[in-house]
């Protein structure tokens, strides 16, 4: 009978809860916490607990130890609270002195955490335990958790924004990865700022006027309402709240303070559940400072308590901070804050958002949005279009062609934005100078004055870092523009110069002194007068047809070397040896001049006096250059190529300047003679086709793309790039190539062989006139010989007559 009614009787155990003025619903949500832990036996069958509420002003610090004694002088088994920074350290202190276990779920003091990590670093002894559990995540576990936050979302700079001095120190990991003296501009809901509430509550905001904005707003949540407590309690709690007279429409959200006030709640019914009957919870005189013997028996119980709370698991380390506890990363999204990720410290951050869902949310943002585009005129990328092809009433972007435009207008068919083109200010497409300051567009670009820049806009590692380049839509290189060689006179003795001068000379020499070697090697063998002669018998030597006389001798030299035979042939070994060689080197001289004819007058060779980039670095009389700002100029400046630094050199030093304000300039330059232009050998293209007088010198010196350019973060860069891809497969960007560079009925240039420069061209009369004038003479000469000896031969036969 005695054992029964120990078994019935209930034991009320008494909970201070500390609590600041102005917190109304945390006094009423502990007492509903404890109304229905207190209504469910079968969790505490034979205890009770009971809720002291004690009231603390904001300026009452003074205080606050009397208040915890009072507590002590009742039997109170622990205290919970939520204080006010200033306050916490003394409650501490006296939780410590009188062996009283204090549950916290405010922040601790930054002071605090320094002191108990010290402590476990020197491993030296304190005056008195740590009676403090702490509830709410340690500063330095949230610390790690916003940097990782900013480092996933790849901000490189950022402005923090706290109410209270210990706010900062919280923020410590996120000061450490800053660098001094850079500053954003905060206030703008524009999709280009991303704002991180740092508070745990975001989740209570109402945040039903940004849900439509551009900007991104983000956080941490600590309650887990995927949790069976956070699904039903908060319903409880209004059911609740009617009881106590608090009515609402719709059950609130759940605040952090109050779900760690549940889970503090729930961490005592686990303590008790283990204690036995050997635990007194009796009253002591805090006036002695009598410490409660068993408090630390009870403190280790508590430390020793794991379970799932409204925010999420609960464990203690020795020092009586949380670990082991888990975040879920929150952004705002259409309709409303949605889970994206999971944050723990052990694996850190961990999105578990589906690709595919954030994409088609980045593609609807950009449906009927208008985007402002910075351009630049250049040809045949952006052109300004003639005034006939202008109407009145066209949309602003109608006062432009070219493959840009065209490029726009079939991304906005697929992704549903419109689009407002206008020049860059300073007609520059974006350079860095000796500060660090950019131009162009690139400035507007981190100016967030454009949403978009495009045009020949090259993609460089150091515009990469303060801009989002999409995938390129033109691959391409740097080369060089140079005006055509321009064509030789035809010469009417033209078929002369397959050999010089020097060489006709030394041929004209020799065919003279080998005829003169002939008649005299003739006279003197005896073999090559044999006696008797009887043709020879009687007449002189000059008059002897088959006799090497010095006539016959300059016939038969002549005939061997126009490859013809003549009656004479030499029959002294002497002779046949003259003739011999000279016949050894006709051959090798006429099929010299017959391959070098045949070159000669089939291919003209319009040899260009530079062939590629050491050519250009090499000479001095042809200047070189390029567009003053852009991605070329980058290229030879920062290049360390021995032969790319000698030409920046040049070009830097060269007086005048040899830069230029566009590539048009650069072109009207070239064709002024006696300058190189380096540009993009796309542009090159453009232009060759266009103009003959131009040509393409050497290969490309690197290799690169075009790109669509987006401010830094920008969500549209990421549907740009697949657009651009999807394009490319269908091949409308190879149409819209040939349309703005080889479009129906341009006459273009004549095919050229960029290698070897040459051209092929059929022969006409210009090319052999000298050939047939040639033959004119000797006819010529021909006819006036026959006259003179046809005269010379009648005076001879009249004289002989008159004999």
């Amino acid at each position: 009978m005695k054992y029964r009614q120990r078994i019935s009787k209930t034991r009320n155990i008494r909970v201070g809860l500390f609590d600041i003025d102005d917190a109304d619903d945390y006094e009423r949500h502990m007492r509903y916490a404890l109304d229905k832990l207190n209504s469910n036996r079968t969790i505490l069958p034979r205890k009770r607990l009971f809720a002291q509420i004690i009231r603390m002003m904001p300026d009452e610090n003074f205080h606050v130890a009397k208040k915890v004694c009072s507590q002590v002088d009742v039997g109170t088994l622990a205290i919970v609270g939520s204080y006010l920074p200033s306050k916490l350290p003394v409650v501490h202190s006296a939780s410590a002195i009188l062996a009283v276990p204090h549950i916290s779920t405010a922040p601790a003091a930054v002071k605090l955490q320094q002191h108990l990590q010290q402590r476990v670093r020197t491993r030296r002894r304190v005056p008195r335990s740590n009676f403090s559990l702490f509830l709410y995540p340690p500063d330095r576990d949230l610390g790690k958790a916003y940097r990782d936050i900013v480092t996933s979302r790849g901000w490189k700079s950022f402005t923090l924004i706290y109410d209270n001095p210990r706010s900062l120190p919280r923020l410590l990991h996120l000061l450490m990865m800053g660098n001094d003296g850079e500053a954003q501009t905060f206030g703008m809901m524009t999709e280009y700022h991303n704002y991180f509430i740092t508070s745990l509550d975001l989740h209570t905001v109402d945040l039903q006027d940004f849900q439509h904005g551009r900007a991104n707003i983000s956080g941490f949540r600590l309650v887990q309402p995927s949790m069976i407590s956070g699904v039903f309690v908060p319903r409880e709690w209004y059911l609740g709240d009617i009881h106590y007279g608090k009515m609402h429409k719709n059950a609130p959200p759940v605040k952090t303070q109050v779900a760690l006030l549940y889970d503090s709640i729930q961490l005592l019914s686990e303590a008790l559940q283990m204690v036995n009957e050997s635990i007194k919870f009796a009253s002591r005189s805090c006036s002695k400072l009598q410490p409660w013997p068993q408090g630390k028996m009870f403190l280790n119980f508590l430390k020793m308590i794991k379970f799932e709370g409204m925010t999420g698991f609960v464990k203690f380390d020795s020092d009586g901070y949380r670990q082991n506890f888990t975040l879920d990363a929150m952004e705002l999204k259409r309709n409303g804050l949605s889970k994206v990720g999971v944050w723990d410290s052990s694996h850190g951050l961990h999105f578990t958002w589906n690709y595919s869902v954030a994409y088609a949310e980045m593609l609807q943002s950009l449906k009927n949005r208008t985007l402002k585009v910075t351009t630049i005129l250049n040809p045949p990328y952006m052109m300004v279009k003639k005034a006939d092809d202008q109407s009145k009433n066209q949309e602003q972007f109608e006062q432009y062609e070219g493959y840009c435009v065209d490029l726009l207008k079939e991304m906005s068919k697929i992704l549903g934005f419109k689009f407002e083109l206008r020049l860059v200010r300073d007609g520059s497409y974006g350079t860095k100078d000796s500060r660090g300051i950019w131009n162009g567009m690139v400035r507007e670009l981190i100016d967030k004055e454009a949403d978009l820049a495009i045009a020949d806009f090259t993609i460089t590692y150091e515009r990469e870092q303060v801009v989002d380049f999409t995938m390129p839509f033109m691959n391409l290189g740097i080369s060089i523009l140079f005006r055509r060689p321009a064509k030789r006179p035809h010469r009417l003795f033209w078929f002369l110069r397959p050999l010089s001068l020097e060489v006709w000379l030394y041929m004209a020499a020799a065919y003279t002194l080998v005829s003169l070697l002939l008649f005299a090697l003739s006279r003197f063998s005896p073999y090559e007068w044999p006696e008797p002669y009887a043709e020879c018998e009687g007449v002189t030597v000059h008059a002897c047809r088959k006799c090497f006389s010095v006539h016959n001798s300059l016939w038969f030299t002549v005939g061997s070397l126009m490859r013809q035979s003549s009656e004479l042939s030499p029959r002294a070994t002497s002779t046949r040896v003259v003739a011999a060689t000279w016949w050894f080197f006709t051959l090798i001289m006429i099929s010299s001049y017959t391959a070098n004819l045949a070159a000669f007058l089939t291919v003209e060779r319009m040899k260009s006096p530079i062939e590629n980039a050491d050519d250009l670095a090499k000479q001095t009389a042809i200047e070189y250059g390029c567009v003053q700002s852009g991605s070329t100029k980058s290229f030879f400046q920062s290049s360390e190529i021995p032969v790319y630094k000698k030409m920046w050199s040049t070009i830097e030093s060269a007086r005048p300047s040899v830069f230029t304000q566009s590539n048009s300039e650069g072109v009207e330059r070239v064709l002024a003679g006696d300058y190189a232009f380096l540009m993009e050998s796309t542009s090159i293209e453009y232009e060759t086709a266009r103009d003959c007088q131009l040509t393409q010198i050497g290969g490309l010196l690197d290799s690169k793309g075009y790109g669509i350019a987006t401010p830094q973060g920008s969500p549209y860069a990421i549907p740009f790039s697949s657009v651009i891809l999807r394009l490319q497969e269908d091949g409308v960007l190879q149409a819209l190539n040939n349309r703005w560079w080889t479009p129906p009925g341009l006459e273009l240039c004549p095919p050229e062989d960029k290698r070897t420069g040459k051209v092929t061209n059929e022969l006409s009369l210009v090319n052999v006139g000298g050939i047939f004038l040639v033959l004119l003479l000797g006819t010529g000469a021909a006819i006036v010989l026959v006259v003179i000896e046809f005269i010379t031969k009648s005076n001879h036969r009249r004289k002989r007559r008159r004999r």
